[in-house]
């Protein structure tokens, strides 16, 4: 007996989102199109209202969703946000009608996912973080073209200190643009540790050919790097200020728990991890490898706190895009490569490029052990992903992560072997005896 598919949604509708207009049916025998202003938005929150609709499917086209979204999700109508990949239209016959009618057919039944979105709240340190993160890249060009301004000059103290953005590179760089040209003079302003290993180098660089041209370059990107800078502090203010409205109702959580130093890009945020523990609930991954506070929030940002919409931590993995992939057929198994990421995925990846080389952490020893049989992507995609478990783990049951260490993982490697050894042998009749 043939099973027909069944109405899941029967009061749903489907939107195409446009840059100029929204394409709407509600079930209507004619299809409605609306401007993208603002007014029009509201007038399809009534229309839908009106018509009895409480769920909508809509593509996740640019950002060009996120008003109307915003306005639906107010009005108590349930918006599935789809993926454009999961909605293909039958082949040659597209148009914009044709997609908002299609929306509202597999939405119907049921046959469309709804896309992870956060709550408001935290849609809104999303916002501000991801803007931060515009401004930090921003800044590294400028940085750049500093570096390029002097090495037009022939002053080479890029190639000496590690970092020309650092307090001494700043400090000779100013001093510079204030008109100080003796090398000397310029050397003593790094910090002392740099002045006694390699005093005389860093002379030795800074004695250039200064000219209008190339100083008027530098003074032009090390004034915007400033700009970005300041714009980066503002950012800081505003998450912080977000943070405290959103945790202000919350218990203070208590923790013994030392945290971790940040190396790069630290938020200018006192106490970042109290905020964070009150939304979590105490839940604290910072046990975790190459986890640290600024990490903590740009996680939480793009995930939330409440990890229910993932029933496993195979759903987890599988949504940030770090789950292996496998495509059969019949007798044909080949694995899928994919180069889909969200933003959620690259922080985890980013976690993972920085542990690759430890020589103290077990996940350092896991990832070079499949970076020796398939290369560094793959090793980096699996330390994510064992990173993204774990996290996983801390904030669904909320025990600490305790990490073991290189010599734990080494013995629990042997462990495994010696046990495939004794199953081998048990296969062909024969006893292990050790040497």
């Amino acid at each position: 007996m043939s099973k027909t598919l069944e109405i899941v949604h029967p009061n749903a509708a489907g939107i195409d989102i446009g840059s100029r207009n929204f394409f709407v049916d509600a079930g209507e025998d004619q299809i409605r199109i609306f401007p993208t202003f603002t007014a029009d938005c509201n007038a399809i929150r009534d229309y839908l209202l009106s018509l009895g609709i409480n769920t909508v499917a809509m593509e996740s086209t640019g950002v060009y969703w996120i008003t109307l979204y915003t306005v639906l999700e107010e009005a108590g109508v349930e918006v599935y946000l789809v993926n454009g990949r999961d909605v293909k239209n039958v082949p040659g016959r597209k148009s914009d009608v044709k997609d908002c009618q299609w929306l509202r057919q597999l939405h119907g039944y049921g046959l469309l996912r709804k896309s992870f979105i956060p709550e408001i709240e935290m849609r809104k340190v999303r916002s501000y973080l991801r803007l931060r993160q515009d401004h930090i890249r921003a800044a590294a060009t400028q940085v750049h073209l500093m570096q390029k301004a002097l090495t037009q000059m022939n002053i080479r103290f890029t190639e000496v200190i590690n970092d020309i953005s650092g307090a001494s590179g700043i400090r000779m760089i100013t001093a510079i643009l204030g008109g100080e040209r003796d090398a000397i003079t310029l050397a003593e302003l790094c910090h002392e540790r740099i002045l006694e290993k390699k005093r005389d180098l860093v002379i030795k660089s800074l004695e250039g050919h200064y000219s209008e041209e190339h100083l008027f370059a530098l003074r032009q990107a090390y004034g915007t790097c400033c700009y970005y800078n300041s714009l980066i502090k503002e950012c800081d203010a505003e998450i912080e200020r977000q943070l405290k409205d959103m945790s202000k109702d919350k218990d203070d959580i208590e923790t013994a728990v030392k945290r971790k130093p940040i190396r790069y890009h630290k938020p200018e945020i006192d106490n970042l991890h109290k905020p964070l523990l009150k939304l979590t609930g105490g839940k604290d991954p910072i046990g975790i490898a190459g986890i640290t506070d600024y990490s903590f929030l740009q996680i939480v940002s793009e995930v939330g706190t409440d990890m229910s919409p993932w029933p496993t931590e195979k759903h987890f993995s599988g949504w940030l895009k770090l789950a292996p992939m496998k495509s059969s057929s019949g007798k044909m198994h080949k694995r899928v490569r994919m180069k889909r990421q969200n933003n959620a995925g690259l922080i985890f990846r980013n976690l993972a490029q920085g542990l690759l080389n430890s020589k103290h952490l077990a996940l350092g020893a896991f990832g070079r052990r499949i970076r020796a049989r398939r290369g560094s992507p793959i090793a980096i995609k699996a330390i994510a992903r064992k990173i993204a478990c774990y996290y996983y783990r801390v904030m669904t049951n909320g025990s600490e992560f305790v990490e073991k260490g290189i010599e734990a993982y080494q013995n629990h490697l042997k462990e495994q072997k010696r046990k495939q050894l004794e199953k081998l042998a048990l296969q062909f009749n024969m006893q292990l005896v050790p040497a």
